[in-house]
């Protein structure tokens, strides 16, 4: 028969826990104070660098795409706030507020053509248009990281991607499958007919009928009875290049 342990063998067993747990602590606390040491230093760097290329980081689009990387990587949000010091140090806070009201207005501006709905490179393309005299270029990551500081006012803006589009949504228009799978659709020449997408998704006409009537009322969608052969053409302004490119000229 085995011997259980007696009292002392039980009290050395359990200093002897005692100090693994005391020695694993110690261990975790060096370790988080060496990472938190670490993150010091590269902010420290990350400071020094934005000093340093701080003209390139506002009027170079691609080098202010890295510097953002840059930031994520460690940690620092510099557009967490437009006060405090990445604000002071490079407006950047200013850079994106400035294009989030431009963008409000250029979605406004459009929303009787798209009922709401812009793709990412057309919005982009109005914003050129209209920054032409600013030396400060735009690109669509810029675009995307104004609008997801948009959504801190409510005001329903949102990125979706349909396909291999990302469009814009200013209006709370809730889009269910089967009016992104059109969408999808009409990516290939701007428009869709009733036919098509019956042959193409497998779909009664009612169920195609039902998705394009809402689609035209949230005014996503315009219709034109004029075609030659007579089918009704469904266009849809947010993927179509045809009045994309009449948008950018306005």
């Amino acid at each position: 028969m085995r011997r259980r342990p007696g009292i002392g063998g039980l009290q050395k067993a359990a200093a002897a826990r005692d100090q693994y747990r005391l020695l694993g602590e110690n261990v975790a606390k060096l370790r988080t104070d060496m990472m938190k040491e670490q993150l010091a230093t590269f902010r420290s760097q990350l400071e020094e660098f934005a000093r340093k290329h701080k003209n390139d980081i506002r009027k170079n689009p691609a080098f202010r795409a890295q510097f953002h990387e840059m930031c994520a990587k460690i940690g620092v949000d510099p557009l967490a706030s437009n006060k405090g010091f990445w604000a002071e140090l490079l407006g950047i806070g200013d850079f994106y507020y400035e294009l989030g009201v431009q963008i409000i207005e250029v979605c406004m501006l459009t929303r009787s053509l798209n009922g709401g709905l812009i793709s990412l490179q057309e919005l982009c393309n109005h914003l050129r248009q209209r920054r032409k005299k600013d030396r400060e270029a735009v690109t669509e990551d810029d675009c995307l990281r104004a609008i997801s500081k948009l959504k801190i006012l409510g005001s329903g803006f949102e990125v979706i991607t349909i396909g291999k589009k990302k469009l814009v949504r200013s209006v709370p228009t809730e889009l269910n499958k089967d009016h992104n799978q059109i969408l999808e659709l009409a990516q290939g020449q701007g428009f869709v007919t009733v036919e098509e997408v019956q042959r193409l998704l497998s779909w009664t006409s009612g169920r195609v009928i039902d998705a394009l009537e809402t689609l035209l009322e949230e005014g996503l969608a315009m219709i034109d009875n004029g075609h030659k052969d007579g089918k009704c053409l469904y266009w849809f302004p947010c993927v179509s290049s045809v009045y994309s490119s009449i948008g950018s000229e306005t």
